[in-house]
């Protein structure tokens, strides 16, 4: 259905999001590097390869548990350079501020933000900041973008996905989802739930060196593990399938979700990759993932089929099945 209006759901990471990528912004702005659908761009220059991103974040409420939205710019625009094969090297930060935003806060979100980069090992180079009237803008926008250095010799792309293929999840699923739905409902819960936000290029180095045949990656962000693996199933063109007692989830994460009638598996993540490889490179790659921080609840969650068409299937523990496509409606707006 065409939409005379934007939605929400424009913004979701699903359907929506989908078609208008497709059919608004790709007819018009058509090129090689756009046209790959990656999470980075990808060129060469001098001989060496690169990759290049930008995201913005609008998230609500700006300080969450586990994190705010400065270190979660900083952590999304490395992690899609690092899910690319990138070797961070410079970001840019640049501040849309409303008019009466609290100045403590600022200071706050720009050390959260400095913090971060310097922990990545990654520098801001360069910004800028605006300023719009009262009511203009919820308190504050941050866009960002990134350059990273690939030395992986591989193309780190859907298009490397073959028959065969392990799927493999960093840990669990939907701490960030459930974190920004637990504050903004003001639920009550047993232990304190975290945004899993983090930089994750530590962790995709150490992946990389585990095996050289790494096919594919992808930061699991707006529409989950669900959403991401839905289209990445669809452009490959090859049938998926995911076993649901094998995905990480956490019992609160899976209470948020009984509560708010949500599925677990279309909540976004921000420190969470999934990762495409042969079945027999599974094991030691998974090896490498479980010896990182951020990689220790890491599991193999699904593999590739040989036939098509292009599309998810989940498997349950019961022996049933059900296909899982790009969610529709908008789950938690403003997640990232």
């Amino acid at each position: 259905m065409k939409h005379d209006r934007i939605l929400l759901e424009h913004g979701s990471g699903g359907l929506l999001s989908n078609e208008l990528v497709t059919e608004t912004f790709l007819p018009h702005l058509k090129n090689p590097c756009l046209d790959r659908l990656e999470d980075s761009a990808v060129f060469n220059l001098n001989g060496k390869r690169y990759c290049f991103t930008t995201d913005s974040y609008v998230v609500n409420p700006i300080f969450f548990p586990g994190g705010d939205i400065g270190s979660l710019a900083v952590h999304g625009t490395i992690n899609d350079l690092a899910v690319a094969g990138g070797r961070p090297l410079f970001l840019s930060a640049a501040f849309i501020l409303e008019e009466g935003f609290p100045m403590n806060d600022l200071e706050r979100i720009v050390k959260s933000l400095g913090r971060a980069a310097a922990d990545a090992g990654v520098f801001i180079a360069t910004g800028d900041t605006k300023v719009v009237p009262r009511g203009a803008a919820d308190g504050m926008f941050i866009n960002t973008a990134g350059i990273g250095e690939i030395r992986y010799p591989a193309p780190l792309a859907v298009g490397s996905i073959r028959p065969g293929d392990a799927i493999l999840v960093s840990g669990f699923i939907g701490d960030h989802g459930a974190a920004i739905l637990a504050s903004r409902e003001e639920l009550t819960l047993s232990t304190a739930l975290k945004s899993d936000s983090a930089p994750l290029n530590g962790l995709v180095e150490s992946l990389l060196e585990a095996s050289p045949r790494v096919h594919a990656m992808r930061d699991a962000t707006r529409g989950g593990l669900g959403g991401i693996l839905a289209e990445i199933a669809a452009r490959s063109g090859f049938e998926m399938t995911m076993e649901e007692k094998d995905i990480p989830l956490r019992d609160e994460v899976r209470g948020i979700c009984e509560i708010m009638g949500i599925e677990a598996i279309f909540l976004a993540n921000e420190g969470k990759l999934v990762l495409f490889c042969p079945e027999e490179d599974a094991p030691q790659v998974l090896k490498a993932m479980k010896s990182h921080p951020l990689g220790k609840d890491g599991a193999v969650i699904g593999r590739v089929l040989e036939h098509g068409p292009g599309r998810l299937v989940l498997n349950n523990a019961f022996g049933g099945s059900r296909e899982i496509d790009l969610p529709t409606g908008e789950l938690v707006p403003r997640i990232c």
